[in-house]
């Protein structure tokens, strides 16, 4: 099995790395990118005696090579281009964040049987053309964000039978404020605003856990993923998080899938289905642990969700918008621009403005992206 991972410096690509070193030393690891950590790029190629090393950053091509074995090459942007049309792999890892992933997408597509994927921003900018790429490359995709991983796992052939479901929810935690009213928020910090009551997570994640805006991009990311209409999608509040989708069927019988919050079980499950055996998981005791509530999400706590199910969410351009108008507010509230309730203003206003494109190909959800940003940089704030 030859494989090859994308972010291989972050968390999944950390987590990928060891499972791949202690479960499947027959895998031959033969790309590894990473975008500016070039100590921690060059110590992973040369532990798993790596082919192919790429940096996305020009500028630190020098430097990598000052770290790394002479017996892994280092691609440029045509380089990686070239190896990804002419080869073919059977694993790919995207777990790159941001826009930067979009990149990536198509090429991993053409050169990988099977694709997993842990990047919210390719889905939501590129899920209208998915299909479509997925089956001109007949190239396979893995979701292993775990809402999206507990169903695909669930029914591998969901989109196929989605007449059968009346309702697939995904839940969320609730976030810091999860019974505080939205109005009563506007002094809150920074500080309080990324203190999720259940875990670490980056500050963008854990202000969109805040928000509810991480679940309304799940939402979009189910239906690309599943082929689930928007109207068969909804949320539930769960604030122990453990149970990460439930699916509604129209026999009256739901199925709640539940597995512990760690990345290893969706990767591990990636990588080969028949591994079972996972190192430092807590298993969770059903006998004395079990406390299971869910709520509906209260719109006066969690306006965006609101305005979400108000959008056209048929006009690609419009989830676009509401992934970057977020991106753009949460940094600002970081900076202390704005108040944490002016997010949620903002991100209204940017997704509704009148500004559409084609985007019916990577380069052009790309240059949407970035004639989008300007805009909104020179016009707000």
């Amino acid at each position: 099995m030859i494989i090859n991972i994308y972010g291989s410096t972050g968390i999944i690509g950390k987590k990928t790395l060891a499972i791949v070193k202690n479960k499947f030393s027959n895998y031959k690891i033969n790309l590894l990118c990473a975008k500016n950590n070039i100590k921690l790029l060059a110590k992973q190629c040369n532990d798993n005696k790596v082919k192919y090393a790429y940096i996305d950053n020009e500028k630190k091509i020098n430097q990598l090579k000052f770290y790394l074995s002479k017996d892994t090459k280092i691609l440029d942007t045509e380089g990686l281009k070239k190896y990804l049309n002419n080869s073919k792999s059977d694993l790919s890892l995207l777990s790159v964040s941001g826009i930067e992933s979009l990149k990536y997408l198509e090429l991993i597509l053409i050169n990988s049987k099977n694709t997993g994927i842990v990047s919210k921003e390719a889905i939501v900018s590129a899920g209208h053309i998915l299909k479509k790429l997925l089956k001109k490359y007949k190239s396979k995709l893995f979701p292993l964000d775990s809402e999206h991983f507990s169903i695909f796992y669930n029914d591998k052939k969901i989109h196929l039978k989605s007449n059968q479901i009346k309702k697939i929810y995904l839940t969320a935690s609730g976030g810091p404020f999860i019974n505080k009213k939205f109005n009563t928020l506007k002094n809150v910090t920074f500080k309080e605003a990324i203190k999720h009551p259940k875990w670490n997570m980056g500050y963008k994640n854990s202000i969109d856990s805040a928000t509810l805006v991480n679940k309304c991009l799940e939402l979009i990311e189910a239906h690309y993923l599943f082929d689930i209409p928007f109207e068969k999608l909804d949320i539930l509040i769960h604030p122990e998080s453990l149970v990460h989708s439930i699916i509604e069927d129209k026999n009256y019988i739901s199925k709640l899938i539940y597995f512990n919050n760690d990345m290893q079980i969706p990767i591990i499950n990636f990588l080969n289905s028949e591994v079972r055996e996972l190192p430092k998981i807590k298993k969770f005791n059903f006998s004395n642990e079990l406390k299971l509530n869910f709520a509906r999400v209260d719109n006066d706590n969690y306006p965006i969700y609101k305005f979400f199910n108000s959008m056209d969410k048929n006009n690609p351009s419009n989830l676009i918008k509401f992934n970057l108008a977020n991106e753009y507010a949460v940094d600002l509230f970081k900076q202390k621009k704005i108040n944490y309730i002016e997010i949620f203003q903002l991100i209204k206003e940017i997704t509704s403005l009148n500004i559409d494109s084609d985007v019916n190909n990577i380069d052009k959800i790309i240059h949407y992206h970035e004639r989008l940003k300007e805009f909104i940089k020179s016009n707000f704030l």
